[in-house]
């Protein structure tokens, strides 16, 4: 019986060793089977695949190109830097060293662990450091291959807040973002190549392929913008929001002859170098981007309108009312009470109820061809981006109470580039130049890639209808008008005021938020700088007179001193220029 166990037992046991065998004779098979299979028919694909392990393709981008204005002053440029980066794979035996790299590149030192233990073969520390804080990382002996110097580029704003807002910024990777540098973006972008880089396993650098082979540098640009007139319109406007306590200010001055915009600029400023430490909203050129109701600077394109419609003369009267005009349910007041008043008289003392009376002569569809024809409810092409059309409601749509309200700047809304360049036709005889602030676009080499000129001009009015819309404009900053303040001793200074109520949130106008604007050009007889200036609700004073017109006379001073143009009386030549107080009523 025992024999009989022992018999059983043996045979189980080589039943089960013969199992086990086949099994792994089949797996062994089965191994065998894959490894002739991935030999003989994947060779291809597992090179492949063995290669994007540690052969890997870096872009590289040439320098991006620089931004002058039109003295050639730089006004953006690219600089060669370092940043940091970390291989956490190679940071074992320097973990001990954390803190030290944290004080020296300015960062958390829990952040940098953090990194470490992402499990990624590559993290950045920092971007763009200084070059004592390179220094610094150097001085603390890590682990060769731990830390990686990247050579990369920067983007610099050498004149920190001048004209900002026109020129923008780029991202830490030189993508443009906002202003010249977003709209040009394409053309200051540098060409990219190809480099192939050899890895080892923890990803560190060990090979590169035509490593000193970098991608051709971007174009640059050549602004119509003078450094120097900036610098001075950003100097005043500053001043004179401040005094006023406005919540922001633009100013344009414009060449009347060309359409070049020589400045162009926005309050509050914000730098560009550090660019995210400021409001989103004062990034943008509001000059072009924004709108706002005009007030009673709208008076001037008005008188155009009926002069060109031949249905007044400057000698036209109209009866002012003594101040109160109902129109339907509403009653339009002047600042002060007014009989009888000519065409002239009521751009020159800005009276609301002249300007509806004019409105009712020539009629809706007269007015809308007129402003449009000026430009209002359109772009006008300047070669930035962003550009509001403003408002100019079709004349089909308009109430009378509409068209005598946009007879004198309200229920419309323009943009600051909108207006310059339409009293700029008056500057100009009558014909309409398109804006633009980019001159040219060059290469590396400084050779033309494209040019931007002057345009062919559009005849707006005629030439008469310019001359006596400026001789009314000269009246404006005499002693009786409303931009006694804008007048400038050895100059014919030729403007309009403006002053309008600000419309609120509430689908009405605000008591007490105003737009204070003054624009004009000088000299008269052959204008070379046209000027706008608007103040979003000055504090104390609000007219456009008090507020805007100082300024102007400021800049338009300055500016005229700068470009060299003479005093137009040979008595005033080398005399500092004096105001001419007096009350302002628009």
């Amino acid at each position: 019986m025992r024999y009989g166990r022992k018999t059983d037992e043996t045979k189980g046991i080589r039943i089960r060793i013969l199992v086990v065998g086949l099994v792994f004779s089949a797996l062994y098979l089965v191994v065998g089977a894959r490894v002739i299979y991935l030999q003989a028919f994947c060779d291809d694909m597992l090179a492949g695949k063995a290669s994007r392990e540690y052969q890997k393709v870096r872009v590289t981008t040439g320098k991006r190109g620089a931004i002058y204005d039109r003295n050639n002053m730089e006004m953006a440029v690219t600089i060669d830097t370092v940043s940091i980066g970390m291989h956490p794979g190679a940071m074992t035996s320097a973990k001990d060293k954390v803190n030290d790299l944290a004080a020296a590149l300015g960062v958390k030192a829990g952040e940098i662990r953090k990194q470490i233990a992402s499990g990624k073969s590559f993290v950045w520390i920092k971007r763009n450091v200084m070059p004592a804080e390179a220094d610094a990382v150097r001085r603390i002996g890590l682990d060769r291959g731990a830390i990686a110097f990247v050579p990369e580029r920067q983007r610099v704003y050498p004149n920190k807040t001048l004209a900002a807002q026109v020129i923008g910024f780029s991202g830490i990777d030189e993508n443009g973002l906002e202003g010249l540098e977003y709209a040009y973006d394409s053309s200051l972008r540098g060409l990219s190549v190809e480099r192939t880089i050899i890895k080892d396993a923890i990803g560190r650098d060990l090979y590169t392929e035509s490593a000193d082979v970098g991608g051709s540098s971007g174009n640059s640009l050549v602004l119509t913008i003078d450094g120097t007139i900036q610098c001075i319109v950003e100097t005043v406007l500053e001043e004179t929001a401040r005094n006023y306590d406005a919540a922001s200010g633009m100013a344009v001055v414009m060449d009347p002859r060309t359409g070049e915009v020589l400045a162009m600029a926005n309050y509050p400023f914000f730098n560009p170098n550090t660019f995210s430490r400021y409001d989103r909203r004062w990034w943008r050129n509001r000059t072009v981007t924004d709108a706002f109701e005009p007030g009673s600077t709208m008076k001037i394109f008005l008188a155009a309108a009926a002069l060109e419609a031949g249905v007044c003369t400057p000698d036209s009267v109209f009866f002012c009312e003594e101040g109160k005009y109902r129109v339907y349910k509403n009653l339009v007041h002047d600042t002060k009470a007014h009989g009888w008043l000519s065409l002239g008289q009521i751009v020159q003392y800005s009276s609301n109820i002249g300007a509806v009376k004019i409105s009712e002569m020539i009629g809706r569809q007269v007015l809308w061809e007129s402003l449009h024809g000026f430009g209002f409810g359109q772009e006008t092409g300047i070669n930035c981006s962003g550009e509001t059309q403003g408002r100019l409601a079709d004349y089909a749509r308009w109430t009378p109470i509409d068209t005598g309200a946009i007879a004198f700047g309200q229920g419309i809304s323009v943009s600051a580039i909108q207006l310059v360049t339409a009293l700029s036709a008056v500057a100009n005889g009558g014909v309409l130049m398109k804006p633009y602030v980019v001159k040219a676009i060059v290469d590396e080499n400084g050779n033309v890639v494209r040019q931007y000129g002057v345009t062919q001009g559009r005849r707006i009015i005629s030439r008469e209808t310019a001359r006596t819309v400026t001789d009314i404009m000269e009246t404006v900053t005499s002693e009786d008008g409303t931009g006694t303040m804008a007048a400038i001793k050895g100059y014919t200074v030729c403007g309009k005021t403006g002053t309008a109520q600000k419309y609120n949130a509430q689908g009405g106008y605000a008591e007490d938020e105003f737009v204070a604007s003054f624009m004009g050009f000088v000299p008269k007889a052959n204008p070379r700088i046209a000027v706008l200036v608007v103040l979003d609700a000055p504090q104390k004073h609000h007219y456009g007179g008090v507020v805007a017109a100082p300024a102007f006379r400021r800049i338009a001073y300055e500016v005229l001193s700068y470009l060299g143009v003479s005093p137009e009386f040979e008595e005033d030549r080398g005399k500092m220029m004096v105001s001419i107080p007096g009350e302002v009523n628009g």
